[in-house]
């Protein structure tokens, strides 16, 4: 039986129904759901019962397992993480900002899945921006001021010993293992074609991981990088996708960005997360 892909009629994403993805999947499975992953970028599988074996089975049908660099995976897992938030936490929420997965590193991930274990019934959405589409609609002025630059991605302002999430007892549930190893830099393309569909679009974003451009001070980057963060997520660009238990979702790291919301204060979050190569 062939899958069920449903566009979400937003800017971005699709539902993919018609699947069992607790059971192997067949070459013609794997096929229709990288086609479709590639033409949504954002996929979500509904009402799925998966354990972690599981869940790793599926995963590895679309890439290399590759190791989260600054979080402790669960007990008894090498690649699966966990994203947690307890009822009693007040810190501020997990990866609110704007960001593409570990868009820092040489060779950064293609894909992130996120399954779903405890969702409150409200809140905790989580946005995705077509950075293919923000591209395309781009203002001629601005594209011509970041035509051509190679941007410099760090961890630096979250994860190193003086980031965001430096202070390990105030980062709650979530297992974050800060390190000097933030400070490393790598550099790419703020443009460029998507290495599987060959669609252009913008990699990664200010603010986050990227902390400037190759041949540009400070002082030159920073309009620059204003710039860039309040045109790539305007609304017309962004899915914001609603969890709901035992859904996994699957996103291209290379064709959108991502950010966390809150509005659950008082409730418990779990879900784990794999990083594909």
């Amino acid at each position: 039986m062939s899958i069920t892909v449903t566009s979400t009629g937003q800017a971005c994403g699709a539902f993919v129904t018609g699947i069992d993805l607790s059971l192997p999947l067949s070459g013609e499975q794997i096929r229709e759901i990288r086609k479709a992953w590639l033409e949504h970028h954002v996929l979500a599988f509904p009402k799925q019962e998966l354990n972690d074996d599981q869940f790793e089975r599926f995963a590895a049908c679309f890439g290399e397992f590759g190791e989260d660099p600054f979080f402790n995976p669960i007990e008894g897992r090498k690649y699966i993480a966990a994203v947690r938030r307890e009822a009693d936490e007040t810190n501020p929420i997990f990866a609110e900002g704007w960001h593409s997965d570990w868009s820092f590193l040489p060779a950064p991930p293609s894909a992130t899945m996120l399954y779903s274990l405890d969702i409150p019934p409200e809140g905790g959405d989580t946005l995705f921006a077509n950075q293919h589409l923000a591209l395309k609609k781009m203002p001629s002025e601005l594209r011509k001021r970041l035509e051509g630059k190679i941007a410099v991605h760090s961890a630096v302002l979250a994860y190193s010993p003086d980031g965001i999430y430096s202070d390990t007892e105030k980062n709650g549930a979530m297992d974050i293992r800060p390190s000097e190893d933030a400070y490393s830099r790598h550099s790419h393309p703020l443009f460029r074609k998507h290495p599987e569909t060959g669609e252009p679009g913008i990699f990664g974003t200010s603010f986050a991981y990227i902390i400037g451009f190759e041949g540009l001070d400070d002082e030159a980057a920073r309009p620059l990088l204003d710039a860039l963060y309040h045109w790539q997520a305007k609304d017309e660009f962004v899915y914001r996708h609603k969890w709901r238990n035992n859904m996994l979702v699957m996103w291209d790291n290379r064709s959108v960005l991502h950010r966390a919301t809150g509005g659950y204060n008082g409730r418990r979050r779990e879900l784990h997360r794999i990083t594909v190569y």
